[in-house]
């Protein structure tokens, strides 16, 4: 891995993506062809896109079952206890609709409400990950969500994988359909003659699931545009290379343009793990993207002390935080910017994408400057409560008033004005 010097006047360039006109103008193509054809156009589209012929799209239960038996037992007990954790993290989110009373009689609060519907993407082909599922469909449930539909696209056997299945009917899901695509994304937000339309779509995939979920916003909610994974470890001297080496691969093994960062102040942690990446390298089964992300987009930033350490960590805003350092704990306050914090040299990233129990749906790009990871309140939506006394509505009267001639809205104040001094039921 490269690696660079930072100075007082360092700052990390943030990568401008490069305009995706062709891809979206094939992506606006198929939305389009799906809003007037329906099913039709997912079949076609199926066997045009991914090469598979599809008699129906819904899974059955048999293929259910089949899926049970393509799976070692104690995956399927990994299986529910990744779901047990999880869930138990996400019901401490829940949110509560409140009420509150004053003196004058006024009353003001929120109202939470679940989504009736939503719609998961599971990705597939290179990434078929039954922790997508897990990730994206728990913290619906636990919102309240009424409907959850879950679209993954099909193998070449026109099946989906067993991991997936499996971890979908644990999870309770009745509606699994066998597209994929911005296709799918399509069929999600305005429906077909199969598939009724959600209200809000979440889950990764490749670059044409990401432009038809920026298509469809609007008609729908989503989560965000999800771009290629990403990791940054922080480590002082008392870091086993070793270890941050196969941390830094375990991102870079995702996809060739996944990012794999380590910041530390220590120049011969920079200098050991650099070997050890290429070390590490050589064994991997994913070798070749693990390499071109590496090579491409990997880097070591080597500071002058802890401090700028933690100044750079902040300007990457990574999606992933390793913090591998003495006293990891002490340092937590000084993170502005991360998706996720994992603390000290057992906490490996794997822990969080599989078992922990936090989402790993997180932001993505440096986003985590303003975004958070996908929770509870993603999923339901906040009404605001009002109810006014006539002596409240009196008392006020003269400041809204005020307030809505100052705006040129006269029809707004004598809304106010019409109410005062009536003491009629009319």
């Amino acid at each position: 891995m490269r690696i660079v010097k930072v100075d007082e006047a360092f700052t990390v360039k943030r990568t401008v993506e490069a305009g995706k006109e062709k891809e979206q103008q094939i992506v606006d193509g198929i939305i389009k062809q799906v809003r007037e054809q329906g099913d039709e156009a997912l079949f076609s589209l199926t066997r045009e896109l991914d090469g598979v012929d599809l008699n129906q799209f819904k899974v059955e239960q048999s293929e259910i079952k089949a899926a049970y038996n393509d799976l070692e037992p104690n995956v399927v007990e990994a299986i529910r206890e990744a779901i047990e954790r999880i869930r138990d993290f996400h019901q401490r989110q829940v949110s509560q609709s409140w009420l509150t009373t004053k003196p004058d009689g006024v009353i003001l609060g929120q109202k939470v409400t679940p989504l009736d519907r939503v719609g998961v993407y599971v990705p597939g082909g290179k990434a078929a990950y039954p922790s997508s599922v897990i990730m994206n469909v728990v913290p619906a449930q636990v919102a309240g969500v009424g409907e959850v539909a879950m679209v993954s696209p099909a193998l070449s056997t026109g099946q989906l994988p067993a991991g997936v299945l499996v971890t979908a009917n644990e999870l309770g899901i009745k509606e699994i359909y066998k597209i994929g695509g911005a296709q799918a994304v399509a069929a999600l937000a305005y429906g077909t003659e199969t598939i009724a339309p959600v209200d809000k779509i979440t889950g990764p995939g490749n670059i044409y699931v990401a432009l038809a979920k920026r298509a469809v916003y609007g008609v729908v909610d989503i989560d965000m545009i999800a771009g290629p994974s990403d990791i940054t470890v922080l480590a002082d001297e008392t870091a086993i290379p070793a270890h941050v080496a196969a941390d830094l691969l375990s991102q870079a093994e995702h996809d060739e343009l996944a990012t794999a960062v380590l910041v530390t102040d220590s120049k011969s942690l920079a200098e050991a793990v650099s070997e050890q990446v290429e070390y590490q390298l050589q064994s991997l089964p994913k070798e070749d993207i693990a390499r071109a992300s590496i090579e491409n987009q990997g880097v070591i930033y080597l500071t002058e002390n802890l401090e700028q350490s933690i100044r750079t960590v902040n300007q990457i805003a990574p999606e992933h935080l390793e913090i591998i350092v003495q006293n990891p704990m002490d340092q937590l306050g000084k993170i502005r910017h991360a998706g996720a914090i994992f603390l000290g040299p057992y906490t490996t990233e794997p822990v969080g994408d599989y078992f922990a129990g936090p989402n790993h749906v997180l932001p993505t790009e440096g986003t985590a400057r303003f975004s958070s990871p996908l929770t509870v309140d993603d999923f339901v939506k906040k009404s605001s409560v009002l109810s006014y006394s006539k002596e409240a509505l009196i008392a006020q009267a003269n400041s809204i008033t005020a307030l809505a001639r100052l705006e040129g809205l006269e029809a707004h104040a004598r809304a106010v004005e019409i109410r005062l001094g009536d003491d009629s039921d009319e």
